[in-house]
């Protein structure tokens, strides 16, 4: 058969989002959110769950259609039940939690336990005790990429540390660095699997559903706001984008007071400057607040502060 070219449109392309944050972050919550607001039109989204029915405690927010997925967690039991939603002609689909597919009942690791005992349970046969686990994994990654529908992962994340050697020669202890996490959480999943990703969040208990971009690309990052929890209206604009590009205007926001306006500054530059380093904060704050501080900064001098924050985090 002839392989051919085409000019390339955007039309209809499917999305792979990842919700990654500790007990009480919001995921679940914010992943419908996401769902609801991605949706066209009246029909239900799906809900994949993992966490013995706990996605339901949303039915009276939400309209959506719920399946259990219990263990044992294999790849190719995820892969099995987002095919079937798939085919079924969900627009959007929600895996709460990804997390299982890894650490959980039957999951990678145990499946990679199970085969260094059949082994032989030598250490010369630990790498080999990984290549049916990992395959098993890349064959439930081929089919997810294969959907249609959007999907949105959630996942565990786990704060990590590490021991690394300073520049004086001795060793120290710091949050893990890695580039598929954010500030030392690291999302419990495959390693490989949050490249395969769109866009990808960490949200925390502290902001439960503010997102922190772990991947954001250039064309999404207008259509998730970094000093607000994420809403519908993120999904109807990122569905916008899937469709064809053409992404209406953000709907206006609601009056609002000088108080209210000043207190939603100063919380957005709190969030943000948590992921700036120290020494450019305080050049920031000479140059935006002169001797003023964030408590007595006037609004036009925290707008200005703000703006920078964002450039900063986006740079």
């Amino acid at each position: 058969m002839a392989f051919t070219f085409r000019p390339a449109i955007r039309d209809n392309v499917s999305l792979l989002i990842g919700l990654a944050g500790s007990s009480g972050s919001g995921k679940t919550y914010t992943a419908m959110r996401l769902a609801s607001g991605m949706m066209s039109d009246a029909r239900p989204f799906a809900v994949i769950d993992t966490e013995a029915g706990r996605a339901k405690h949303y039915a009276d927010q939400f309209r959506f259609d719920h399946g259990d997925l219990r263990p044992p967690f294999e790849p190719r039991a995820y892969a099995d039940a987002i095919a079937a939603a798939d085919a079924a002609g969900y627009p959007v689909i929600i895996v709460d939690s990804c997390s299982h597919e890894h650490a959980g009942e039957g999951g990678i690791l145990d499946m990679q336990e199970a085969e260094f005992a059949r082994l032989g349970g030598r250490d010369q046969v630990k790498l080999a005790s990984w290549v049916k686990p990992k395959g098993e994994h890349r064959r439930m990654v081929t089919r997810l990429l294969q959907v249609r529908a959007h999907l949105i992962l959630c996942f565990r994340a786990e704060e990590k540390i590490e021991m690394v050697r300073g520049q004086d020669g001795k060793m120290e202890v710091r949050k893990k660095q890695t580039m598929t996490g954010l500030d030392g959480w690291v999302p419990i999943c495959e390693k490989t699997l949050p490249y395969e990703l769109t866009a990808s969040f960490l949200l925390m208990a502290s902001r439960p559903g503010v997102p922190l971009p772990i991947k954001l690309q250039e064309q999404h990052r207008a259509l998730f706001p970094l000093d607000q929890p994420i809403t519908e209206e993120s999904g109807r604009r990122l569905a916008e984008w899937a469709r064809d590009g053409a992404v209406s205007a953000p709907a206006p926001p609601g009056p609002t007071t000088p108080l209210t306006e000043r207190a939603e500054i100063l919380a957005a530059i709190k969030t943000l400057s948590s992921r700036i380093p120290v020494d450019d904060k305080r050049t920031a704050a000479r140059t935006y607040l002169g001797e003023a501080t964030l408590e007595t900064a006037d609004l036009a001098a925290l707008s200005d502060l703000l703006t920078w924050c964002r450039t900063r985090v986006a740079a």
